[in-house]
């Protein structure tokens, strides 16, 4: 599959060695600049086929003359931030995120950080496609160099966020329970968490890539964590996926209270911090407004509990198209605060403008030590939505579907960047085609779960008339 997401498939039938190294080649060739050799950073999650692929990647690119600087296994925020520390041309993570253990897929960054938009995505496609590349003699191969100190250089950037309170996190002493599904999430996420004075409960902090669970962080995957924080205690829950780009929470009651409320939260430990630091600084600039009011982007299929706290504080909400690149651009045109998606990525520009696990877990501590509340409470503070989240095979053209789903749910304003959304004040449906899977996704959202079910169903009903498919549950 081929997406603004990039390039993923099962390893050994869709995704193998040889087509790896083509798309490595021509991401070099892509990033050059006027004949002058690039230089690419590139990293990877901890699944067991990521070794075979990094050798791929640095042949590819090697082969076209570029440098190559390894971070070796690191979350994909780490390799963002190293794209930009080396001032390099761009890079690329292996990893296939959320996607079960088969999978493995390339992420190509430029060199602002962020990941390729879906034109210079379209270029990368025709160049492999072409396969005019002008490969390189013996004396032009690429150099290649270990980054060793990248991880490092990332927890020091979280710790020095101007939104924390470093004091007041650490007189806290918070416990947290720690799950890193044995993916890259090991390589920082404890020593993050102990450089802001938390005690850490952890299970699956190996970096072996072999998944006890599925690595979504999603609700039902999460009991081995809810039974850990029962256990030790833990004020709070975190659950990361294989490449640490996304934060999910267990309240200390060992509840999943659902990815969206990392956002949510981040939020609310964002636009509620005090005039210091950048926060001050961007407010009396303007930085962050839209006229004079400050600005949180999110995708289509973020929960309302987001809009509630933006809201909470005055803020005026930008919804893009689902998908990190899409996010990311809209807050650097906006000049957003703080934004993301409701999958539990969390994008703060006063650091990098990428997904952040490690950024989200030290705003959540923040709006915990800030509140002194517990997590629970933070949750009961807000209003209640209940999200319905489903899919059907990828089958039925979307396009014929859409007037049907509208003509069943009238009065919705409708929006049709990315598939289709209907909204309305208190609920909203989401139909749109995965950029990572073969399916069609439904994603409902309204005051209680019965409602939610209904504007499901009145979606499903339209595409299984089309020949979509059976609905299902979301996996």
């Amino acid at each position: 599959m081929v997406s603004v997401s990039g390039v993923r498939g099962l390893v050994g039938q869709d995704l193998t060695p040889e087509l790896v190294a083509r798309y490595a080649a021509a991401f070099g060739a892509l990033v050059g600049d006027a004949g002058r050799a690039p230089v690419v950073v590139v990293g990877r999650d901890a699944r067991t086929s990521g070794v075979m692929f990094a050798a791929a990647v640095q042949a590819g690119l090697q082969s076209v003359g570029a440098t190559v600087i390894d971070c070796g296994v690191v979350p994909t925020p780490t390799v963002q931030l190293a794209v930009e520390h080396h001032g390099a041309g761009g890079g690329v993570v292996i990893t296939a995120s959320h996607n079960p253990i088969e999978w493995n897929a390339l992420k190509f960054i430029g060199a602002d950080g962020i990941f390729l938009d879906a034109e210079r995505g379209a270029r990368l496609s025709e160049l492999v496609a072409s396969g005019r590349l002008a490969r390189a003699g013996w004396n032009g191969i690429g150099s290649f160099m270990l980054d060793q100190q990248a991880v490092a250089r990332h927890v020091d950037g979280v710790r020095g966020l101007p939104y924390l309170t470093l004091e007041t996190i650490r007189r806290r002493r918070f416990t947290v329970a720690l799950d890193c599904v044995r993916g890259a999430g090991g390589t920082i996420m404890p020593a993050v968490l102990e450089a802001l004075g938390c005690r850490v409960a952890g299970i699956n902090l190996e970096t072996d890539g072999r998944f006890p669970r599925p690595p979504e962080p999603v609700p039902e995957h999460l009991d081995e964590l809810s039974a850990l924080v029962r256990q030790s205690g833990a004020d709070v829950g975190m659950a990361v996926d294989p490449d640490v780009d996304r934060l999910a929470l267990v309240d200390e009651q060992g509840t999943p209270i659902g990815e969206d409320y990392t956002l949510a939260f981040a939020v609310r430990a964002v636009l509620g911090a005090s005039g210091a630091g950048a926060t001050g600084a961007q407010r009396a600039s303007g930085g962050g407004r839209r006229g004079n009011q400050t600005t949180v982007v999110c995708n289509l299929s973020t929960s309302l509990v987001v809009e509630d706290a933006a809201r909470d504080f005055g803020a005026a909400i930008v919804r893009t198209p689902v998908g990190e690149a899409n996010v990311a651009r809209a807050i650097m045109e906006t000049g957003a605060e703080i934004g993301g998606e409701g999958n539990g990525g969390v994008m703060l520009p006063a650091l990098h403008v990428g997904r952040d696990a490690p950024v989200a877990a030290a705003l959540v501590l923040e709006l915990l030590a800030r509140s002194a509340k517990p997590v629970s409470a933070l949750v009961a503070s807000s209003p209640r939505y209940a999200i319905v989240k489903s899919k059907v095979p990828r089958g039925a053209e979307l396009r014929r579907v859409y007037g049907a789903i509208e003509q069943r749910l009238a009065g919705a304003t409708v929006d049709r960047t990315d598939g289709m959304r209907l909204a309305w004040p208190d609920r909203w449906l989401h139909v749109r085609p995965s950029g990572t899977e073969p399916i069609v996704r439904l994603i409902a959202e309204a005051p209680t779960e019965a409602l939610a079910r209904e504007l499901v169903a009145a979606g499903a009903g339209a595409l299984e008339i089309e020949g979509a498919g059976r609905i299902g549950p979301q996996a």
